[in-house]
């Protein structure tokens, strides 16, 4: 009974903060209805082409601009491993100092989290905007915007696996005299590699969906001519270009789910 009155007591919250959040996000069932049609006519409209044809029927005119956009796409790619990259070498020479049993001094473990954390919560089109200001358009902004955000995130994941390793190995680097930069080296590093690997893996998946979308703000890859493309109205050239998105993310997360497993088996069978 009690149990039953908690679960009832529970749903009436939970409903109660839906209804509240609906009211002051001004979200309207009527008005969703009334323009899903909208959405439906949108949906047909990039399924077609020009000459009213359905886009599997003529894939030629469909993928007509292939060329440019393989080139963009790889370019997007291309951003999102720099950016990732970098950012995961970041995130290395940070994650000891931010990690409380490797490093003793709590004020330097105490600011460097919080500039992880400042790195993480700006969002990537915001760093984006900025280094689009300083650097002008290209893929230069959107590397740098994805480097820093993920120099955050993985940062902070880093820092929570050195947190959880075995000390043992550590005290006994200690005791025999090694520098700090040696007991990261032989104690830490052997520990956390395949963990580290794994994360920037993850992260390189997600880097390569935020790099599509930097475009929007002029900073490099294919988000630039979808945008532009979705300004002017080109229906079919908006279905392609999403579809290429979707199968390219969809290779390199299939690619990556396995190296991540692999790793991860490694680590356990170690």
């Amino acid at each position: 009974m009690e149990k039953r009155r908690a679960l009832w007591s529970g749903l009436f919250v939970l409903a109660v903060c839906v209804a509240v959040s609906a009211r002051v996000a001004e979200i309207s069932p009527l008005k969703l209805w009334e323009h899903l049609d909208a959405l439906g006519s949108y949906a047909y409209r990039i399924l077609h082409l020009e000459s009213g044809q359905w886009v599997l029927a003529d894939p030629m005119e469909w993928f007509w601009g292939w060329k440019k956009w393989l080139k963009l796409m790889a370019e997007t790619v291309l951003m999102a491993y720099v950016g990732t990259a970098t950012g995961a070498l970041v995130a290395l020479g940070c994650c000891c100092v931010a990690s409380k049993n490797i490093t003793r001094r709590v004020w330097l473990v105490f600011a460097m989290r919080r500039i992880l954390e400042f790195a993480r919560t700006v969002p990537e089109l915001v760093f984006a905007l900025i280094f689009v200001l300083a650097f002008s358009l290209g893929p230069l902004p959107g590397v740098l915007a994805l480097a820093i955000h993920t120099a955050g995130a993985l940062g902070k994941l880093f820092a929570e696996v050195v947190e959880n390793i075995d000390m043992k190995p550590v005290d006994g680097v200690v005791a025999s005299g090694a520098t700090w930069m040696q007991v990261v080296r032989f104690a830490v590093l052997p520990q956390v590699a395949s963990n580290f690997a794994s994360y920037t893996l993850l992260r390189f998946e997600i880097n390569v969906r935020g790099a599509a979308v930097l475009g929007f703000v002029g900073a490099g890859g294919i988000g630039q001519t979808l945008l532009e493309v979705i300004r002017k109205f080109y229906y079919a050239d908006i279905s392609a270009i999403l579809l290429l998105i979707i199968l390219c993310v969809m290779l390199i997360d299939a690619v990556t789910e396995r190296v991540r497993h692999r790793l991860i088996g490694a680590e356990r069978r170690a």
